[in-house]
């Protein structure tokens, strides 16, 4: 092979580039914090080349960033839409801009992740921004009012309504009402009047956006014009929108490396099978359900430490603990945790948990399965059995059904194989 074959082989197997493609905005404080947010992912995504490319009012554009990154990176690129609904941008602006500029690099590939909106670490955030202007208000006797963009796609609006819900159970508030900032309805003033009547002494309004700009000032300005109209009204406080935090940042790094991962040949595992010495080493499972519970035992038969972190435990996890086999923090994850695990396994039933402790995993150098979403961590686990002293293991590329039948064929052949014992 040449060198200029070996470098475009090299360059063939990278990990693609991404692009991230945001709205854009005439705000000098958003443009900075979409680009602050760049270098956060940058921070979570070692050694890939992350660009970012806004869909109006600020350069560059998505077309021109796609076409930059399909030309260093070997026609393979990832676009992550920085957007929260799956409105006209996420479904037809984006799309085209992609499309344009793949066109610029023939042959080029480009794999178009889905958009922010549904990941359960974004409801935490808003849940966090709430809390964060609460004070000395509670929960339960404080309406929400939770705004929205607004746009002509019903689906759109209607996942917004749900989040609206979802956000209301979550917290314990006393309701959490949904508006729109443009296009459709209730508007703003319409959902504050709907609060007031049905009885609200304190309202906190909460701007659904990810970076300041013209949607978080014409949210200020139309709670402020409310306020003064109704002086003998609910007091009314406003939220800070999201921010370019390292959370916001962990989202956009997640649907980065599930598209990776698709980019890759359908037909190959893009992973290296090995066997893990854990005698004596500290492994942390996240979770104490029944998945935890079928994993433990492998673990600990290898000689691990095994640390759960979970506020429950399975009768039979609860049994080891008590026996002294696994130490037992009974709380909920928190930052920190893996501390000096070599191998983490985030298995609890929240996936924005599992999102934060892959995370941590990542940064800390530690390999990671992941129980609700494969593509999100860096480990898999593989389908494993025994026969003749040989442990055989199998890894599938979510199949986990075809991925057990080969197992057992395995099993079986070697059981059956007529090679002569090593110690006869």
């Amino acid at each position: 092979m040449t060198i200029v074959e070996r470098a475009r082989e090299a360059a063939r197997t990278a990990r693609p580039p991404l692009v991230i493609a945001a709205h854009g905005t005439r705000d000098p404080e958003g443009a900075a914090a979409a680009r602050a947010l760049a270098d956060r992912v940058r921070e979570a995504l070692p050694g890939i080349d992350v660009g970012l490319g806004f869909v109006e009012l600020t350069a560059p554009g998505i077309a021109d960033a796609v076409a930059a990154a399909a030309s260093s990176g070997a026609g393979r690129v990832v676009v992550v839409p920085l957007m929260l609904g799956s409105g006209g941008h996420v479904r037809r602006d984006i799309p085209e801009a992609i499309e344009v500029g793949r066109t610029r690099v023939p042959g080029s590939t480009v794999a178009y992740a889905p958009h922010l909106g549904p990941d359960p670490l974004l409801r935490t955030l808003t849940l966090d921004r709430i809390r964060a202007v609460l004070g000395d208000w509670s929960a339960a006797s404080t309406t929400i009012v939770l705004v929205g963009r607004g746009c002509s796609i019903a689906e759109t609006n209607a996942q917004h309504v749900a989040l609206a819900r979802l956000v209301e159970e979550e917290g314990g508030f006393d309701r959490v009402l949904p508006a729109f900032i443009q296009v459709t309805g209730p508007d703003l003033p319409a959902a504050l009047d709907q609060a007031a009547l049905l009885g609200a002494k304190q309202i906190v309004v909460v701007p659904n956006f990810l970076f300041p700009g013209a949607m978080r000032t014409w949210t200020r300005e139309q709670t402020a014009g409310w306020r003064s109209h109704h002086p003998n009204g609910p007091e009314v406080r406003v939220a800070e929108v999201i921010g370019p935090c390292a959370e916001l940042a962990a989202v956009v790094a997640e649907r980065y490396r599930a598209e990776a991962r698709r980019l890759d040949d359908a037909g190959s595992t893009p992973v290296y099978l090995s066997g893990l010495v854990l005698r004596g080493r500290d492994v942390l499972i996240v979770g104490g359900g029944r998945v935890a519970e079928r994993r433990v035992m492998a673990l600990l038969d290898a000689g691990a430490r095994v640390r759960v972190v979970s506020p429950t435990l399975t009768a039979v996890l609860s049994a080891l603990e008590l026996a002294g086999r696994i130490t037992w923090s009974a709380r909920a994850y928190r930052a920190g945790d893996v501390g000096e695990a070599w191998y983490v396994l985030a298995l609890s039933d929240d996936p924005g948990v599992n999102t934060r402790v892959a995370t941590e995993a990542e940064t800390a150098h530690a390999f990671c399965v992941r129980g609700d979403h494969a593509g999100g961590g860096s480990a898999w686990t593989p389908a494993t059995g025994r026969s003749a002293g040989l442990l055989v293991g199998v890894v599938g590329r979510r199949e986990p059904r075809r991925t057990a039948a080969v197992r057992d064929a395995l099993v079986e052949t070697v059981r059956t194989l007529p090679v002569p014992d090593p110690l006869d």
